[in-house]
């Protein structure tokens, strides 16, 4: 039935009603239709709205975390908006309520602190200085203009300021430190033997009858994992890599000498007034006037960029904006530097971002490489185009014969394409081209492994694609006994070994419970044993799984030794008695582990403190998801 549904969407009809919706979707917006306009909001806090720009901003962040963190091996319904969506909203209600309680309570963060910041940003820098074309493009591919960035920045540092004031309202009281300093420098005094699971690694002979009754006991462990065996055709660009004609390599050379990299260029400076939402057309006249006459008088332009530029990101460095072939900038801006002087100062500028003062402080002559020089680079950036170009054309014919084809023979055929074979890949495959996470979703989705279609043509990169069918789907199978023989063995020994450890463990902790010496328990059973006075929760030498069980008992009463034992991740067994638990105390405590518990339990308090207080904010907060 499926494939029947396929065959009908390529119908006239259903491409008119297709063309209809692409044509919805391109006059009105995508956003438009399915979030109802950009005005409406997607949740209210206090009143105020959280607009689908900012959860979309929000989801895209978070995205963006996502992939940095898991890299090509994400799973692909993870960057899916309903996965994503009500994190990233809730998120979103956290902040705002900071944000609004900073508001309420006057906090302010400075023009001069966000250009400082900004321009300090390592992502903004090339060679340790600020650039001004890697921060407008930095800003362009996540979604953010120069406003609204500086506007975010002023947030986070408003949060900021009022996370920092409520961590350090918080102390602990001399009092708490010397409950805490009691717990913590506590030290104990342990002997130990060790009960090594290598003495009993032949506990015995394993049966033919152990073997048989311990696999028909496990059977469901001894299954060989589900598969698929996959045809496939794997698309590269370099497949259709050809040789390119000389003509077009020096044609490309040629216009690259021409281009505009290879023009005159100027580096510039700039002092960028911004019109305020609340300041009238006088007072910002006024402003433009004050820094006219400031630079008319001779005052230092980098010093005014930084005191009165709104253009955070330049101000900080003396208001630089690197190098201009003539197209960086805005029209009027580039008009006005094409007739300044190195070292001239321009008359006010209007572009729609305000009003700019330019300064040239420098132009230079841009000398192309030889053609020799470049001929590698524009061979292989030719040859890869024209290959992309064809892999692109290849692409699109190749969804539409996939499609519907019943296999992948006759597509490949008409194309002159290969189809190739894989061996077994399993659900969670490891290595090779399969090992791709929206190859492996593609192979496993229902209408590929169980309803017997080719997948969708997947995009691994620009330059590679997979369209995929499965060839065999191998079911999981129980493995013949001959071939888990020597697994099962190794179980049921190992299982041996540490039955028998664990009763040996049981025996010495007995025997010292009823009175017998440590170490002339250890020496009659050839254990190794050993002393540590003086132990404390730091401690680096006794072995972890026994410091921290060591640490879980109660101080021994009556002057009786407490015993007990504890396994280690090896699968040997530690023994020991605790004789001695003496207190800490704050006043014995070199004065730099002193502080340190104090910066310790104070940024406890801390943390619990943050998280009341937004926790106080939400339950007090008026909040409407829509």
């Amino acid at each position: 039935m499926l494939q029947d549904i396929r065959k009908s969407t390529q119908g006239t009809t259903a491409k008119v009603i297709i063309g209809l919706i692409v044509l919805a979707f391109a006059l009105w917006g995508v956003e438009n239709i399915l979030l109802g306009g950009s005005k409406n909001s997607v949740a209210e806090v206090n009143g105020e709205d959280i607009s689908p720009g900012e959860l979309q901003q929000a989801m895209n962040l978070q995205k963006r975390r996502l992939i940095n963190e898991m890299g090509d091996n994400i799973d692909p319904a993870r960057l899916e908006d309903e996965a994503v969506q009500e994190q990233a909203m809730q998120e979103l209600i956290r902040r705002k309520l900071l944000l609004q309680s900073a508001q309420e309570m006057g906090l302010h963060a400075s023009d001069q602190q966000i250009g400082a910041l900004i321009g300090g940003m390592e992502q903004f820098q090339v060679d340790g200085k600020f650039s001004a074309d890697l921060y407008r493009a930095a800003l362009s591919e996540a979604g953010y203009t120069p406003g609204t960035f500086k506007q975010a920045v002023r947030d986070d540092l408003l949060v900021s300021q009022l996370r920092t004031g409520l961590a350090a309202s918080e102390f602990a009281t001399p009092a708490e430190l010397t409950l805490d300093a009691g717990i913590v420098g506590e030290q104990r005094d342990i002997r130990y033997l060790t009960v090594p699971i290598a003495q009993f690694d032949n506990a015995g002979e394993v049966s033919d009858a152990d073997i048989q009754s311990y696999y028909q006991a496990h059977e469901d462990t001894f299954h060989s994992p589900e598969s698929v065996q996959l045809n496939y055709i794997d698309l590269r660009a370099e497949d259709f890599r050809e040789p390119v004609a000389e003509a077009d390599v020096k044609q490309a050379y040629d216009q690259e000498v021409q281009g505009r990299q290879y023009q005159p260029e100027n580096r510039v400076s700039h002092i960028m007034l911004v019109r305020g939402s609340k300041e009238s057309e006088s007072d910002y006249q006024k402003r433009i006037d004050e820094v006219q006459s400031k630079l008319k008088a001779g005052g230092d332009f980098a010093e005014l960029a930084k005191t009165y530029s709104d253009d955070p990101g330049s101000a900080a460095n003396g208001g630089d904006l690197g190098y201009t072939s003539g197209n960086v900038f805005p029209e009027p801006m580039e008009k006005a530097i094409a007739g300044l002087k190195v070292g001239e100062v321009s008359q006010p500028v209007t572009t729609d971002a305000g009003t700019h003062f330019v300064l040239v402080t420098d132009r230079r002559d841009a000398k192309p490489p030889s053609f020799e020089e470049m001929r590698p680079q524009l061979e292989q950036r030719l040859a890869m185009d024209e290959a992309r170009t064809e892999l692109l054309r290849v692409v699109e014919s190749l969804k539409d014969l996939a499609f519907n084809a019943e296999n992948l023979k006759g597509p490949a055929k008409q194309l002159g394409l290969k189809v190739s074979e894989s061996g077994k890949i399993t659900r969670d495959q490891a290595d090779g081209l399969f090992a791709n996470a929206s190859l492996l979703k593609a192979a496993f989705s229902d209408d590929v492994l169980n309803g017997g279609m080719n997948s969708d043509v997947v995009e691994l990169d620009q330059d590679h694609w997979v369209v995929l069918r499965v060839a065999k789907h191998n079911e999981p199978e129980l493995l013949p006994l001959a071939d888990v023989r020597d697994k099962i063995v190794a179980s049921i020994s190992q299982a041996r070994a540490m039955a028998a450890v664990q009763k040996a463990a049981q025996d010495a902790a007995a025997a010292l419970r009823a009175g017998q010496p440590l170490q002339g328990y250890a020496e009659a059973h050839q254990f190794s044993s050993q002393v540590e006075l003086g132990v404390n929760r730091g401690n680096t030498t006794l072995p972890p799984e026994l410091l921290a069980d060591a640490f879980r008992l109660q101080a021994p009463k009556d002057g009786k030794p407490l015993v007990d034992y504890v396994p280690s991740t090896s699968g040997d067994f530690y023994v020991y008695e605790i004789t001695q638990v003496t207190p800490g105390s704050i006043v014995a405590m070199p004065q730099a582990q002193r502080e340190g518990l104090k910066q310790l339990v104070s940024g406890e308090y801390a943390q619990l403190l943050d998280a009341e207080y937004r926790q106080g904010l939400r339950e007090a907060a008026e909040v409407k998801v829509m």
